[in-house]
């Protein structure tokens, strides 16, 4: 249990322990008896202090380490009384643990996973085996270290290992391992010969050390602020479910179990969210490669409702497997809509999609993805998307937003049922046999074996329903419509066979997650069957299966690599009648009926043995009231547990359940194994927001605005356009309107549209970045109205973010680069610029920010800014590393060349590793220049350009500004100062302060502050005062908008130019050029030899 091991390292380096040792307890699976000693008084310690809520909040952790229920706490002192007695267990249950952790050494330790390589970012194809061979030393010893008496030291299996929420045994992933956590790229980086395993352990363990030397710091008594982390045991979508549902209605207890195989009732701790006002609000969200285990929607409809409405909010999704064709566009592809569309329904947009560049390098793993990739099964691709608002990119629109608002928005009710609808096909049409086959036809192996990964079911689709919904507060009237068509297309469309047998489950879900309720649900239901006592038959029940554990061998001992991990499911059969669920729950135990027959309830008794015990197991779905009583006989109806219907599943066995993949049936009627409970409604109540026009303090001195409404092209795909309808109210601008005026429209932000009228004027505000320049007006003199017509901006679009593409913005005197992460640059490592590999790796790297497209505008000498900017920032790295055109240069001149002017400096003091991103930074100051400045350091400056020897960078027709635009956001990214009351991009309300040549964009808070680094420079020294330190970094292409890099399949041989008898293969030597065969190769070899240098 991942909760149980985190509070046990906390509070091990909370009380200062041997940190040796809490390195070999969290790290080894076989512990030495000092580490173990060590463990089993810290989880003696636990046990007592976790007795009681109340006990364990007056601990010397409790105002540290909070628990959000007391399920939570309760679990977490189950597991250390566990950790503390395993090696005291008797040998005939400790010796099949030990076997089976035996047997996975063997298995892990004979295959080969990127593991830690990934974490060296850009340097993962230079790190050689040494990361291979420590992973494989790692499984053959269950340990990191590979000195002889450290392994023969090790012989007490660690227990936080054995333990876990699927009980007693061998747990550990198979591609474990202990270096994954840890960066590697400044190791590889700056190393001048091959990095060795133990080279490896140690600098993971000097970062492990300064990790907990820093975490012991801040929770001291003496800390002013200890950061404090609260523990939630519960599957993470019940967990969210459950926070928002005390935030919008005060409800800490749902009637939804913790997770699967637990019957524990989800229920926040009264003391930690009432009395202690525990957040329920987030402003950055990350929720770790969920994606690849539940699906990206649902991630977002998870996590969306807890995010603030803030400008600097954030939530980071991730995902580290591929398991489509082209791992670049699978990410569009499995959000099930077009990207902006996306945005304006769930209010959440990809930065990387709004900006059209990102700066976090994901190119290292494109390039080994195309190398490696597999015809079947999941490939290993890594990818962080970052979302927030859409409209938070736009300064004008994002301290409203600071202030709790929201821009609102309307739909036309068709056609956003439409969209719906179409999501909802595209979801689950594959559930149709014939068109899963039509879909994969030309990869078909590879898409059965990964059939089983199946990630939404109706209630997904239900729960993105209620987010929609409760986002735009949409009427309950408008809802119903928007309903009534979703079910009108569900009717009409035939594509879908399969769905009908669904139907009912969505319905079900809909009721009671409070999202829609059908005109049956409102009719009287009879009273047959098993409810003919009940005193008020409610319109959806809990169904309440016991299948005998017999049922289960198949599943339960075949070996796993065999049956894998089948979806299960449940269905409700008649004879001319077949309803399938798929939100089911299961757990080990015993189900008792209680109450009476007019007010049944039941009872549960989990199996504390789980799936080792010999329970039955007991399953339980929601489902629609009338389909038992009103569709069949009761007495004609069987409850169904089955293996989810997919190609797989069929495949695997269909030979031992029949075509239905029933494993197990019972009569409705048969009251020994079937129990019906009432269901009520889940509480509901839609989130309260504050009202957009005071918010946003949007001025009206022509009139009111509506809600902006948008428009869908004719397939209700993509978005067409958004209009702001403005009621002419001012009674000189109706004057104005009914004698001829004609309105004059201007963009202003990504955002923004100025609409004046003579000397009225009046901004309007849309939900997504907008192409200006094309914007229609709609006059109506009688009517008094004026609307703004424009499309929506994105990737290849002008205007939009092209206005300002590195938007700065501000809530009170906070400013945040909003699509350029910040760095802590006094902690990231420096590059070594004489490391011996510099060049094969960082020229790459940097030439690597261009997609294809780019390039091949760069050969024309053509581009946007952004491509401008990206050749200039290449041409400093590789400047500043030595790695092109001679020794390292340190000083750069930003040049026009049509004027051969310049006006910025850059002062490059280090090259840094940017580890979280994996990519790497110039650390350096920035100094910009006017003519004012000029005069009062000129003797200074004259020596610095004279003896200094500045590379000058040509800049080219517009991309002055664009530089104007990023130092703002360069600077922010790394600031460690605080602006002051006197800052001028509040008193100006802008950021940047000017985009023209010899004047500043910079405020001056930070000017001259942490710029000690220049006093190691002579020339540098007395312009110090007058600079502002900077952090450049690479502007990566986003890979699902555009390709990056080149294919290898459009490699050629150097010397034929074919492609391969039957493939190209790489010199050895120098890794560099391909031959189709041995003859080219040999014929080259004489040309070759003098230049293949590794």
């Amino acid at each position: 249990m991942s909760a149980a091991r985190n509070v046990l390292l906390f509070s091990l380096v909370a009380d200062g322990k041997p940190i040796a040792q809490i390195w070999n307890i969290n790290f080894h699976m076989y512990l030495d008896k000092k580490s173990h000693l060590i463990l089993v008084e810290q989880c003696k310690k636990l046990i007592e202090f976790s007795e009681t809520h109340e006990r364990w909040a007056e601990s010397p952790y409790g105002a540290f380490l909070r628990m959000s229920s007391d399920y939570t706490l309760s679990e977490l002192h189950r597991h250390w009384g566990l950790y503390c007695a395993m090696n005291d267990l008797p040998s005939s249950r400790l010796k099949p643990v030990r076997n089976a952790f035996t047997q996975q050494s063997k298995s892990s330790s004979r295959i080969a996973v990127l593991g830690s390589s990934r974490s060296a970012g850009p340097l993962m194809a230079f790190m050689g085996q040494t990361p291979l061979e420590h992973f494989r030393q790692y499984w053959r010893t269950g340990i990191s270290s590979s000195s002889p008496r450290d392994i023969e030291a090790a012989t007490l299996l660690n227990p936080t290992f054995v333990y876990s929420l699927a009980g007693e045994g061998c747990n550990v992933h198979y591609g474990s391992d202990p270096l994954t956590s840890f960066h590697l790229a400044a190791l590889f980086g700056n190393s001048k010969k091959s990095v060795t395993v133990s080279q490896m352990i140690q600098a993971a363990k000097a970062e492990f050390a300064d990790w907990c030397s820093a975490y012991h710091a801040s929770v001291s008594a003496t800390s002013s602020a200890r950061p404090v982390v609260r523990f939630l045991t519960a599957d993470a979508t019940v967990a969210c479910r459950s926070i928002h549902a005390m935030a919008t209605t005060g409800t800490l207890k749902l009637n939804i179990a913790v997770a699967q195989w637990k019957t524990h009732l989800m229920e926040l701790s009264r003391d930690e969210y009432v009395a202690r006002r525990a957040p329920t609000m987030f402003n950055v969200i990350e929720t770790s490669n969920l994606d690849d285990r539940i699906g990206p929607l649902n991630v977002l409809t998870a996590a969306a409702p807890l995010l603030y409405y803030k400008p600097s909010s954030v939530l980071y999704t991730e995902s580290v497997l591929s398991i489509g064709e082209d791992a670049t566009k699978e990410f569009v592809e499995r959000l099930y809509a077009d990207i902006t569309s996306l945005a304006l329904i769930i209010g959440l947009c990809p930065v990387a999609y709004i900006s059209g560049f990102t700066s976090r390098s994901n190119t290292h793993e494109l390039m080994f993805h195309k190398h490696t990739k597999t015809k079947e099964g999941a490939n290993p691709f890594h990818q962080v998307t970052t979302w927030k608002a859409p409209t938070s990119g736009d300064p004008h629109v994002a301290d409203g937003l600071g202030r709790g608002g929201s821009l609102p928005v309307a739909f036309d009710s068709r056609q956003f049922a439409t969209l719906l609808y179409d999501m909802y096909h595209q979801i689950f049409e594959q559930q149709d046999s014939m068109t899963f086959y039509e879909r994969h036809k030309h990869n078909f192996t590879k898409a059965v074996t990964v059939s089983d990964l199946v990630h939404y079911v109706r209630e997904s689709f239900v729960l993105l329903l209620k987010l929609v919904r409760d986002r735009h507060n949409i009427s309950d009237q408008q809802w119903t419509q928007i309903m009534d068509y979703v079910f009108s297309f569900l009717r009409a469309d035939k594509s879908m066979p399969m769905d009908t047998m669904n139907r009912h489950d969505f319905c079900a879900q809909l009721y009671r997650h409070g999202v829609y309720t059908m005109v049956d649900y409102r009719l009287p239901l009879s009273k047959n069957g098993r409810f003919v006592h009940w005193s008020n038959v409610t319109p959806i029940v809990r169904i309440i299966l016991t299948v005998p554990r017999e049922k289960l061998s198949l599943l339960e001992h075949s070996p796993a690599d065999e049956i894998g991990t089948p979806v299960l499911v449940c269905g409700v059969r008649g004879k001319c009648t077949q309803n399938i669920f798929s939100s089911v729950h299961i757990a080990w135990g015993r189900a008792i009926s209680m109450g009476t027959k007019v007010r049944p309830w039941a009872m549960f008794e989990e199996d504390p043995e789980g799936r080792k015990g010999q329970s039955p197991l007991v399953v339980s779905f929601v489902m629609s009231t009338v389909l038992l009583t009103d569709f069949e006989p009761p007495e004609n109806l069987n409850v169904e547990f089955m293996l989810y219907s997919n190609p797989l599943n069929t495949m695997k066995f269909v030979k031992h359940f029949g075509l239905g993949l029933a494993i197990y049936s019972a009569p409705l009627m048969d009251e020994s194994q079937v129990i019906v409970l009432p269901e009520d409604p889940l509480p509901n109540k839609k989130p309260v927001t504050a009202s957009p026009s005071s918010a946003l303090d949007v001025s009206s001195q022509i009139g009111p605005a509506d809600a902006v409404a948008v428009d869908f092209d004719e397939q209700c795909e993509l978005v067409a356009s958004m209009t702001s309808h403005i009621s002419v109210h001012n009674a000189e601008a109706q004057r104005l309107l009914q004698s001829g005026a004609t309105p004059q429209v201007s963009q202003i932000s990504s955002c923004g549209m100025r609409v004046k009228l003579e000397h009225h004027q009046q901004d309007l505000y849309f939900p997504f970045p907008v192409v200006g320049s094309q914007n229609k007006i709609r006059i109506a003199r009688k009517s008094l109205y004026i609307e703004v017509v424009v499309p929506p901006a994105g990737p290849f679009k002008p205007d939009g973010m092209k206005l300002n593409p590195f938007p700065v913005t501000r809530h009170n005197l906070v400013f945040n680069p909003w699509n350029i992460h910040r760095v802590n640059l006094a902690q990231l490592p420096v590059l070594d610029v004489k490391a011996s590999k510099l060049n094969q790796w960082l020229n790459p790297h940097v030439a690597s920010m261009m997609s294809t497209r780019e390039l091949s505008l760069r050969k024309k000498h053509e581009g946007d800014h952004l491509m401008l900017v990206k050749d200039s920032l290449h041409t400093i790295f590789v400047r500043s590393a030595g790695t092109q055109g001679g020794p390292p240069q340190r000083l750069f001149t930003l040049t026009d060349v049509a004027t051969n002017n310049c006006d910025t400096l850059f002062f490059i003091n280090d090259l840094r590793y940017d580890l979280h991103s994996h990519t790497v930074v110039c650390d350096g100051y920035v100094l910009p220049l006017q003519p004012a400045l000029l005069q009062t350091i000129n003797r200074a400056f004259s020596r610095l350009v004279a003896e200094g020897k500045p590379v000058s960078v040509s800049v080219y027709e517009g991309e002055m500004r664009a530089w104007k635009q990023l130092l703002p956001a360069f600077v922010e990214r790394c600031r460690s100062w605080q602006h002051t009351e006197n800052c001028e991009y509040a008193s100006q309300g802008r950021v940047p302060l000017s985009e023209e040549m010899e004047e500043i964009p910079l405020c001056s808070c930070g000017r001259g502050k942490d710029t000690e680094g220049m006093s190691k420079n002579a020339l540098w020294k007395p312009l110090a005062p007058y600079a502002t330190r900077i952090a450049l970094s690479p502007l990566f292409a986003v890979s699902y908008l555009e390709s990056i890099g080149r294919d290898p399949d459009a490699h050629k041989c150097y010397v034929c130019r074919g492609k391969g008898k039957p493939k190209l293969k790489a010199c050895t030597g120098c890794r560099k050029v391909r031959y189709c065969s041995p003859d080219c190769q040999k014929q080259d070899w004489k040309a070759h030899k003098p230049k293949c240098k590794p």
